[in-house]
């Protein structure tokens, strides 16, 4: 497939399955992986052609630990994306985080398990991960009003949320958000060679921040909501930030190496 490598990516995260005004087209490329969460639909942004896949699927489908990361990434690759914003959820491990908060989170740590996380099942290769997120797409968002810039995300499997002693152990650690979703969705992506930077949207205090409290599904989802006008607005926002084409090599991971397989 032909493309010039401009296309930008947004995976939305829970109650963000939507995001283009206008007219779009629609597409379900083909993986070596099955299908995608979802097609994925192409729209214009501004200057960029943009193509926005539902995380969980166009109904919530798919669960933190079933969503299909790997057939997800590929998919973008293939139609030609090689930087991807990927808004999230997220609850906050500390009150200077607040319900409706946006963070741009700069480090992560992985405490899922059994999710596939590697297309290279074959060949000694390893790829630089120690920061984990695009400087050069993180820097579009953080430079808008009011985002908070930086604070490390802790990935938990789910579906489940966190036990009141797992969030205190979180936060005692000195991470300040918790989701389901960020891995191994960005470590993919530096497979792949694409940009990712993930943005989140703090819907409450996680169990051990607060006494007496826990979190709720529905609590979530509903914070999630509220905010989402604003939330598209802000991405929206960030995309315009962003250049035409792609300068950054810190999400180039295989220079120099040779790779078992071809790219997408």
């Amino acid at each position: 497939m032909h493309h010039n490598g401009r296309m930008l990516g947004v995976i939305g995260g829970s109650g963000f399955y939507t995001f283009f005004d206008a007219e779009v087209r629609t597409v379900t490329p083909d993986t070596p992986y099955g299908a995608p969460s979802a097609a994925i639909t192409v729209g214009t942004i501004g200057e960029h052609d943009v193509a926005f896949l539902p995380r969980h699927g166009a109904s919530h489908e798919f669960s933190a630990h079933t969503v299909p990361y790997r057939a997800n990434m590929w998919a973008l690759r293939t139609l030609g994306v090689r930087r991807v914003l990927a808004p999230c959820a997220v609850g906050s491990l500390t009150p200077d985080h607040g319900a409706g908060a946006v963070v741009v989170p700069d480090q992560l740590v992985d405490r899922t398990s059994g999710r596939a996380d590697t297309y290279f099942d074959s060949g000694a290769i390893h790829v630089d991960f120690a920061d984990p997120y695009c400087p050069t797409l993180r820097a579009a968002v953080t430079g808008l009003p009011g985002v908070v810039d930086g604070g490390t995300m802790v990935v938990i499997q789910g579906p489940r949320f966190s036990t009141r002693a797992e969030s205190q152990w979180f936060a005692s650690a000195g991470f300040s958000l918790v989701n389901m979703t960020g891995y191994p969705e960005a470590v993919l992506a530096r497979e792949l060679e694409i940009c990712y930077a993930a943005v989140a949207l703090v819907t409450d205090l996680d169990a051990g921040i607060a006494a007496g409290e826990g979190v709720k599904a529905v609590d979530v989802f509903a914070q999630f909501e509220k905010n989402m006008g604003l939330f598209k607005k802000l991405v929206r926002a960030a995309i315009g930030r962003i250049a035409v084409d792609r300068d950054c090599t810190h999400c180039l991971a295989h220079t120099g190496v040779t790779l078992p397989f071809e790219l997408p």
